[in-house]
């Protein structure tokens, strides 16, 4: 660590944070503020790259070497990274990523505009407040800030923003990883999203929870041909009737009850905590326990498969000659053959499948990095306890695992008790409390100047 690193305590350290958090949330906002919307669909998405040059004005205004980057034949998919060399290059670097894209939103369900990136009421808001533009923000603040207090962090950093991570990456971390693999040479570890956010249990006790697995994703499409036909005619081969049935059997199908290492380390946390139970007999109506957390944690017990889409026909007397049907998919890790095994059973010969999918993800939660992340934490939060825990989602970490990467979620925030943070991810009103983005970016700063 450079000698300038080594003395962090004085007048300049702290001017230097407190800058840091002063524009944090003024970056956020301005982030809300760019309409980022990927639909999936090209005719419609918006693109990231207003968002991406906006981010890249950013970080070179205070002397970083940045990359653009564009995904093949598809303009305006933007990504940027930036290294910051650290103290010690034989050791692995650390990558900081976070995508730039967001789900859509409906502004006549929102109390506020979903891109005003309004910050009212203690909170900032807009689509990508939570997911993950609050990440976006923290880590951009960061980022300027030791770059600008000429501060050496220990191993390389690279900072990453990314295209495309809400419909599977395919423009932004997949390609990267296959096509600009040396942007990321040497990192070993990363840190992104939906993690290290504030749980409160009883007595006040607070948890973080870091993402140290996630299931797999496979976005299953079912299609079944049968014999057009004439709709006021008897006919006993439908294609929209078999379909309708094969969906109906596996959207009520139960895949069996499996306790992944994570999951039991987080129970047991938990436990540790609380000195609640959490017995394999009842563990689904135990996990109920934990309130709007359950959500995640339930959906990490067993393997999904929620229909989502239905498509056949083109008028009200023809019967169609081909239905399909799309379905959501989420896959424990070690599951995937089981998992293929059993969806082959329930469909039967005569539903064709095809899919696009990502492998689940899991990391040991040990190690110099999770000391790390528990330290800065604590130090911020005294008396605070971290958890790792499993993911019902996917994320970009899917990609650069593929890369040799231990990936975990680590995106700090100090939650008030009564907020329901599951919820607003992909939903109407999202927002993120200002105090929370300020103390995030404290925790990052001094994560990344001790990883």
């Amino acid at each position: 660590m450079s000698a300038h690193n080594e003395d962090i305590s004085g007048t300049d350290h702290h001017a230097g944070l407190q800058r840091a958090e002063d524009e944090v949330v003024g970056l956020a906002s301005d982030l809300i503020r760019i309409d980022t919307t990927n639909t999936g669909d090209p005719e419609t998405l918006v693109g990231e790259r207003v968002a991406a040059e906006f981010v890249a004005g950013k970080l070179s205004e205070v002397g970083y070497d940045v990359t653009y980057v564009e995904s093949g034949d598809h303009p305006g998919r933007g990504n940027v990274v930036a290294r910051l060399p650290g103290a010690d290059s034989s050791r692995g670097g650390l990558l900081v990523h976070g995508h730039l894209d967001v789900v859509p939103a409906d502004a006549a369900e929102w109390s506020v505009h979903p891109f005003s990136g309004a910050v009212q009421d203690g909170y900032v808001w807009g689509r990508g407040a939570v997911d993950m533009k609050d990440m976006l923000a923290m880590s951009l603040a960061v980022a300027r800030r030791l770059k600008r207090d000429g501060l050496t962090p220990p191993r390389d950093v690279v900072f990453a923003f990314l295209a495309d991570e809400e419909a599977g990456g395919f423009h932004g971390a997949q390609w990267l990883a296959d096509h600009r693999p040396e942007l990321f040479e040497g990192c070993t570890e990363a840190i992104s999203e939906v993690g290290g956010f504030s749980v409160t249990f009883k007595d006040g006790v607070r948890a973080y929870l870091i993402q140290s697995a996630e299931k797999g994703i496979r976005w299953l499409k079912l299609r079944v041909r049968a014999r057009a036909g004439h709709g006021s005619m008897v006919h006993d081969d439908n294609a929209v009737t078999k379909l309708a049935e094969a969906v109906a059997k596996l959207g009520t199908h139960r895949f069996p009850l499996v306790l992944t290492d994570s999951v039991r380390e987080f129970l047991d946390g938990v436990t540790e905590i609380t000195g609640w139970d959490f017995p394999e007999n009842d563990i689904e109506g135990a996990v109920a326990k934990l309130g709007n957390l359950s959500r995640i944690v339930g959906a990490t017990l067993r393997d999904t498969a929620n229909p989502t889409m239905l498509t056949a026909g083109y008028k009200h007397n023809v019967i169609p000659s081909v239905a399909e049907a799309a379905v959501d998919c989420r896959i424990l890790p070690g599951r995937e053959e089981a998992f293929d095994r059993e969806l082959a059973e329930l469909l039967g010969p005569d539903v064709e499948r095809e899919w696009v999918g990502l492998p689940p993800v899991e990391t040991r939660f040990e190690g110099r990095i999770v000391d790390a992340m528990s330290a800065a934490l604590l130090a911020e939060d005294p008396g605070a306890k971290a958890l790792p825990y499993m993911m019902s989602g996917g994320t970009d970490a899917k990609s650069f695992s593929r890369l040799g990467m231990n990936c975990y979620g680590f995106a700090p925030l100090k939650l008030p008790a009564d907020l329901d943070f599951s919820a607003l991810f992909h939903g109407v009103d999202e927002r993120v409390p200002v105090d929370s983005l300020k103390f995030g970016t404290r925790v990052l700063d001094r994560f990344i100047r001790s990883s």
